[in-house]
């Protein structure tokens, strides 16, 4: 009987501490819904999402649907602002470093029309030269 409370304990210990990781979830797109205006999260370009310090991840269809719940959360909670790169579909990267561009040529599923990137230096350059305007993230 002993050994099977010290069993349940591990395995409860285990769930808890696996459950309040602070990284980033994977998002299940075509399944998963936005935590702001519910739309199904599809496109993995403009895909974000908040993960607090307790490791609840909320995820958004757009950067602007993040934008707009923030007011629901406070700094203080949050551990990470995450934003698709949109040179590489689906993989995440900080929001707060990252470059966006502003492009009426790519408008994100809620209208906006600004591009996350992690290739500063590079990905700058280029947009410049298409008469793009980039907006660095703060520091």
């Amino acid at each position: 009987m002993k050994s099977v409370i010290v069993l349940i304990t591990f395995y409860a210990l285990a769930l808890f501490l696996t459950g309040c990781a602070v990284e980033p979830r994977p998002i299940n797109y075509g399944k998963d819904a936005c935590a702001f205006c519910e739309m199904t999260i599809v496109d993995r370009q403009h895909a974000s999402e908040i993960v607090t310090k307790t490791g609840k991840a909320y995820k958004y269809d757009s950067i602007e649907c993040m934008l707009r719940d923030r007011k629901n959360h406070t700094d203080e909670t949050i551990a990470l602002y995450l934003v698709c790169d949109f040179a590489q579909a689906g993989q995440f990267t900080d929001a707060l470093q990252a470059v966006y561009l502003v492009s009426e040529n790519i408008p994100s599923p809620m209208v906006l029309i600004s591009l996350p990137s992690e290739r500063n230096r590079k990905r700058k350059k280029c947009l410049i030269r298409k008469g793009d305007a980039c907006l660095p993230g703060r520091k």
